[in-house]
């Protein structure tokens, strides 16, 4: 039986104001992995309380496009090879829950209105997004945990960019860039969305050696440190941590933490 842990970050540019939210959320992801919950149900649990929380930039709080629409992206991967994403979902409060119903379906990405009709079909909640009017936006909300079993997950998700075109997607729900979890190491990523996936961020840092302090230090090291970028990671062998370039609220709760 292994040490389960869980790391959850609130956002890379926000800032100690918006530490309540996320610490909330580790502790409720946390007391299900102390109860011997899997991880799976840990993020899920932590990322939906960030998207209740107003001040995030997920769910609730998600950023408004140009024409003053909420578009919000979400996306869950497992260790044992699983994943699920959806892109520009509307009238969606918790997208997360969306994006684990696909976790064992034939197809793993939804997007607009296709996800939005999928989501209707299996039962998930529809309602309007009031969305926040907050000039920022670069940025999203994610949590990697470990449990009993050293199975890991990770889970994300973002209410995009203030300002950008309807449409738009970031880093947040693609594979590779914004999130990655095999059997050694879980990361989400938050940020420019763009220039994270241009650099194939998570992938690149889970395919490192090194401590995990190493591996993400190498992750932000491929930025201009103009560009904000923040990482969280957990590894099979019982490190975590989250780091960032820029000021990044983030929890950690463990047997040492």
């Amino acid at each position: 039986m292994l040490d389960p842990m869980i790391v959850c970050h609130g956002g890379a540019g926000h800032t100690a104001k918006d530490q309540p939210g996320v610490d909330h959320a580790a502790d409720s992801g946390w007391s299900i992995l102390m109860a011997g919950g899997s991880a799976l149900d840990a993020v899920l649990a932590a990322v939906e309380i960030m998207e209740n929380d107003p001040v995030l930039n997920a769910g609730t709080g998600g950023r408004k496009r140009a024409d003053g629409s909420v578009q919000l992206d979400a996306a869950v991967a497992t260790s044992d090879g699983r994943l699920g994403a959806i892109m520009a979902i509307e009238e969606t409060p918790n997208p997360v829950h969306v994006a684990a119903g696909l976790l064992d379906e034939p197809i793993h990405i939804l997007v607009g209105q296709g996800a939005r009709d999928w989501a209707d079909a299996q039962g998930f909640e529809k309602a309007h997004v009031e969305g926040s009017d907050s000039p920022s936006g670069n940025d999203t909300v994610g949590c990697v945990a470990i449990d009993q079993n050293g199975f890991m997950a990770v889970a994300s998700s973002t209410g995009g960019c203030t300002g950008r075109p309807r449409g738009r997607v970031g880093d947040t729900p693609l594979w590779g860039p914004g999130l990655w979890v095999d059997e050694g190491i879980a990361l989400a990523a938050t940020g420019i969305g763009e220039e994270i996936t241009i650099k194939m961020l998570c992938h690149r840092v889970a395919i490192q050696k090194g401590t995990l302090q190493e591996r993400l230090e190498y992750g932000l090291s491929l930025f201009d440190p103009e560009t904000e970028v923040g990482l969280i990671g957990i590894t099979a062998n019982g490190e975590g941590l989250g780091l960032a370039n820029t000021k990044m609220p983030w929890a950690i709760r463990s047997a040492n933490h």
